[in-house]
């Protein structure tokens, strides 16, 4: 055999074991994953959280209760029109109040004859009229007030996380029934006792000692009357001091009282 042919015979095998080396030389372990730092986790646990409160920021209920005297003591002098006007005037106010941190609700109650849930507490955006109110009958306030409680109790219209009720009482005459004890019970009720109580006492027959008792807002004091036109200003008051908590950082806390001042009007008659 020639020396040129020894040459290629060597260069043919080394390319050969060359090519066979390649061929099945194991392939080299794929790299791991880099481990996620402590920092990194937290981000993440971070943006979850924040995603989490932000799906769950619905306003909270802030229910307002009105417990309204609709005897027929009411009837004379524009008694119950003043009332039906200032109602409505009411909520519509509470409609267009922004709802991003409370929900204004509102609920009547009515005692005249009988005590009726008059309107249901419903948000005030949806409430579209109720049926007015007409003065008839007795002063069933004890009735009332044992409807009151049993709607403060009611954990499905009013839950735990709802803001602090504002309780409305307004008459004009003195309790037809039994209302000592149903009077009691709803002052010792916790909620009750928690929540924000107004009280408006029309003309001189009211039993303004009771209203006093009802009332725990050391901003207002209990509210009399003269006038059809006090009932409005009363309940303007009580507007602004219920939209001044739905615009504040924590709606639970109290506001203050203002009431209007007087309108003069030589027509508007007042209530002896």
């Amino acid at each position: 055999m020639g020396f040129a042919k020894y040459q290629e015979d060597i260069v043919s095998r080394f390319v050969g074991d060359a090519a066979m080396r390649t061929t099945h030389a194991p392939a080299s372990p794929a790299k791991a994953a880099a481990p996620i730092t402590n920092t990194q986790s937290e981000r993440k646990e971070k943006k979850m959280s924040s995603l989490k409160k932000f799906a769950v920021a619905t306003p909270r209920p802030l229910p307002v209760i009105v417990l309204a005297d609709t005897s027929g003591s009411m009837a004379p002098d524009g008694k119950i029109e003043a009332l039906n006007a200032a109602l409505r005037e009411m909520i519509a106010t509470f409609s267009k109040e922004s709802r991003l941190r409370a929900e204004i609700q509102v609920g009547l109650i009515t005692f005249g004859g009988k005590a009726q849930i008059h309107l249901p507490l419903v948000e005030a955006n949806n409430i579209t009229g109720f049926d007015v109110l007409k003065a008839e009958g007795g002063t069933p306030m004890g009735a009332a007030f044992d409807l009151v409680r049993q709607l403060l109790e009611d954990k499905d219209r009013i839950p735990s996380r709802a803001y602090r009720p504002v309780l409305i009482l307004i008459s004009d005459g003195q309790p037809t029934d039994d209302w000592e004890v149903p009077f009691k019970f709803l002052r010792e009720f916790e909620r009750a006792q928690k929540a924000t109580r107004f009280a408006m006492a029309i003309g001189s027959d009211a039993d303004e000692a009771m209203l006093k008792d009802f009332a725990n807002d050391v901003e207002a004091p209990l509210f009399k009357a003269h006038n059809a036109r006090d009932i409005s200003r009363f309940f303007r008051a009580v507007t602004m001091s219920v939209t001044t908590r739905t615009a504040s950082q924590n709606p639970d806390l109290s506001t203050k009282f203002v009431v209007p001042p007087p309108d003069d009007d030589p027509l508007d008659l007042d209530l002896l």
